[in-house]
């Protein structure tokens, strides 16, 4: 039993260190420099540095400059955060404000 135990502890620690070593590539849709904007640039690039420090790209698009990239993202809100890497992709819409949520959704926190 013991045995079995000691597998799958090992198991687990590699698929963790897997998933530490894996790069995040991140698209935070904005619409025009608003408060609301700058405060969604913020909260993601302060909790991108504090969980993926080192091992993320963000790329902040402004839809009012670069308004095809919307429709070929099917941007419907502002601000949008999109998990392109690791697969699957995800899509955050909101604030930033939830950091909680965000954990979540970008699956650096499993959900309770």
């Amino acid at each position: 039993m013991a045995r079995r135990s000691n597998s799958a502890t090992r198991s687990l620690e590699k698929a963790s260190a897997r998933l530490t070593r894996k790069k995040f590539v991140l698209r935070l849709y904005v619409a025009g420099i608003t408060p609301r904007s700058t405060e969604a640039i913020a909260n993601v690039t302060a909790l991108c540095e504090e969980h993926l420090a080192g091992r993320y790209d963000l790329e902040i698009v402004d839809l009012y400059q670069q308004p095809v990239l919307a429709t070929g993202e099917q941007i419907i809100a502002a601000p949008t955060l999109i998990r392109k890497l690791p697969l699957p992709l995800r899509r955050l819409i909101g604030d930033m404000s939830q950091k909680e949520r965000i954990l979540v959704g970008l699956d650096l926190r499993p959900k309770t």
